[in-house]
């Protein structure tokens, strides 16, 4: 909401502005500018990236607007899972969460946390070392490094699509001056005529660098820059769960794992500690006490 605010305003202005400003022949030339300047960078778009991060980077424009996905419930769900699920095998062994790691889509654990379920990348991070931890528990294993690996494909992965978003970016301006050229040349082609006409075909060229250079700083850009903050609060998530693995794969204790992680979120995403790991789920680690000895 914050980002449409922002978008409404500057189009709203700069729009004001060209009706205070401008003249009949700039609005009928209008949508032919903005079609041109906007199909040759959809096209740049096209040409300098694959079908995936053409089609992650279009995307990127509405999670621009609408922000990271994750939430502080999201996170103490993450949270509370992890907790319980690493408890169940320090006490019962690898066994105990077999089932969890080999059939995450079947198990209780994940299927009451949908949107951790929904996330192919954070629920096989997950999976993965766990499974990895399985099959050398007792000895190295390369559980930390896959994780590492894991945040750093994925973060690479993402930022693929921002820097494609940049790229249409820096690309419309240059864009816009080929349309205001082509508006210049066929003004040259009529010079003969007089000012009356020339006039507003030149304003109608140089409409084009107008467009080009408001579209590249006004929108796109600003929504690329947005884009990529969206991308580094959601590999966030990502961190959370290398930490909590990394630490338990490390023989620290699950709820001290848990609360590493937790304790280095920002505050506006970090849950409460009761969320995740109630009181009553640490009765059982300490030995009830023996009645005192009536002198």
């Amino acid at each position: 909401m914050f980002q449409l605010f922002g978008l409404l305003m500057v189009v709203v202005l700069i729009a004001g502005a060209l009706v205070f400003t401008g003249s009949p022949a700039l609005f009928s030339a209008l949508p032919f500018e903005l079609a041109l300047i906007g199909g040759a960078g959809l096209g740049t778009l096209v040409i300098g990236n694959s079908p995936r991060v053409a089609g992650d980077a279009l995307a990127g424009i509405a999670k621009a607007m609408r922000g990271a996905k994750w939430t502080r419930a999201d996170y103490a769900d993450l949270l509370s899972g992890l907790n319980d699920l690493l408890r169940r095998a320090r006490r019962g062994g690898m066994l105990a969460i077999e089932a969890d790691i080999e059939s995450p889509e079947t198990s209780d654990l994940f299927t009451s946390r949908p949107r951790l379920l929904a996330d192919s990348t954070a629920t096989a991070m997950i999976t993965d070392s766990l499974r990895l931890h399985a099959l050398n528990p007792g000895g190295k294993s390369p559980v930390g490094a896959h994780l590492d690996d894991a945040v750093a494909s994925a973060a690479q992965t993402r930022h693929r699509a921002v820097g494609a978003l940049n790229s249409l970016a820096d690309a419309l301006p240059a864009l816009g001056i080929v349309a205001a050229v082509l508006g210049i040349i066929k003004t040259m082609s009529l010079i003969d005529q007089s000012p009356d006409v020339l006039g507003p075909m030149i304003a109608t060229a140089l409409l084009g660098t107008f467009l080009g250079v408001f579209l590249a700083y006004g929108l796109v850009g600003p929504l690329a820059a947005r884009f990529g903050q969206v991308v580094d609060e959601e590999i966030l998530y990502l961190e959370t769960i290398r930490t909590v693995i990394t630490a338990w794969h490390e023989g620290v204790a699950p709820s001290t794992a848990v609360e590493l992680a937790r304790a280095g979120l920002p505050v506006h995403l970090r849950p409460a500690v009761e969320d995740v790991d109630p009181p009553s789920s640490n009765v059982a680690a300490f030995p009830a006490a023996r009645p005192g000895r009536v002198a």
